[in-house]
């Protein structure tokens, strides 16, 4: 499987995972906060910042009958229309200029998730590098196949879908022209939690679909993104906020920015520490071995006195002979006069 682009960073196994910043609505609908979004995800290390593109409009209808209300007792947005929800956390179209602006200012990757095909019309004008189709797209082929037609690299979060309906999208992505795509394992529900993970899906899916893996990670904190590493993502999405405590459609799933940093530098330690198959010395022990146990003499030992555990021992540093060699010497005499703190050799043997 080859190396991948998205945007300047390149994406496999050998770089450091790829950090999204999703903002979604936590802007609460001001550019000012919008642009400090932008300004403390490049500032925690965030290698793209994430928008969503779209209307409500262009999401549902706007009715008060009751499929389009939110019922689940435990969502976040419990007793709302989707067609509100989807006014109150939309970015509106005409930030997104100001905002990728401000993106390619601070040296961050802006990129969106369409969610119609004339989102990704507009977003072609932003010319953005590359794009994120949302679980709850993932379904919709049609949006998939007019993305994938741009022949820009895309991103499928994976939620709910089944592996047959996984097979499908994925085919549809790569017969319309994407030849450089990314699925997130994902959990679509928010919060998420870390035992609904299912983490160790994402080696499966990287076998199956022969294509980077990442995580698209709804859980709280970064325990989750950083052990998805370790199994082989290369790719992490969280959502992001300046606070918590300023509310946002999202923000109770949000990292705050001293989080994100720990995501962008604990992940890359983990990367780091994969490594590859190895046993026996490294280069950097090589120092430590004088701290490996070997045999001293413990005690003054005269030319063919016998020696025995009083006068042989098994200590610390590590210049005398391995400790496996013990029985070897005692019962055996010296062959010459011995002062406490000799390393054992063969030669002072009788």
């Amino acid at each position: 499987m080859s190396e991948i682009r998205l945007g300047n960073r390149v994406i496999g196994e050998g770089y450091p995972p790829f950090i999204i910043a999703e903002m979604s609505g936590n802007h609460n609908q001001s550019l000012d906060k919008a642009l400090e979004i932008v300004d403390a995800a490049a500032a925690s290390g965030a290698h793209a910042l994430k928008l969503q593109t779209y209307t409500a409009d262009l999401m549902t209808l706007d009715m008060e009958s009751e499929d389009f209300f939110i019922h689940d007792p435990g969502s976040l947005w419990k007793g709302q229309s989707l067609y509100r929800l989807y006014e109150q956390a939309y970015t509106p179209w005409e930030w997104h200029e100001p905002i990728y602006k401000r993106c390619r200012e601070r040296g961050i990757i802006p990129f969106s998730t369409p969610f119609h095909p004339k989102a990704v019309d507009f977003l072609e004008s932003l010319d953005t590098p590359f794009y994120k189709i949302a679980s709850f797209e993932n379904n919709d082929l049609p949006l998939i196949r007019h993305a994938a037609r741009t022949g820009k690299p895309l991103i499928i979060s994976t939620g709910m879908a089944t592996l047959a309906e996984l097979d499908e999208m994925v085919n549809t992505a790569r017969e319309a022209g994407c030849t450089d795509l990314v699925l997130l394992k994902c959990t679509s529900n928010y919060p998420a939690s870390p035992a609904d993970s299912h983490l160790l899906t994402i080696p499966h899916m990287k076998e199956l679909f022969r294509c980077e893996i990442g995580l698209s990670d709804h859980t709280l904190g970064i325990g989750a993104a950083v052990a998805s590493v370790v199994l082989g993502a290369t790719v992490i999405e969280k959502h992001f906020t300046i606070s918590r405590s300023e509310g946002g459609v999202d923000s109770a799933f949000s990292l705050e920015p001293a989080e994100m940093k720990l995501l962008v530098s604990e992940t890359e330690i983990a990367r780091q520490a994969l490594g590859t198959v190895k046993y026996g010395l490294t280069d950097k022990e090589k120092s430590s071995l004088k701290y490996r146990r070997s045999l001293y003499i413990s005690k003054d030992v005269a030319r063919g006195e016998t020696l025995d555990e009083e006068n042989v021992r098994i200590i610390r540093p590590g210049y005398g002979l391995p400790p496996k060699y013990i029985d070897h010497f005692i019962g055996r005499t010296a062959s010459k006069d011995i002062k406490a703190g000799t390393a054992l050799r063969w030669d002072l043997l009788g």
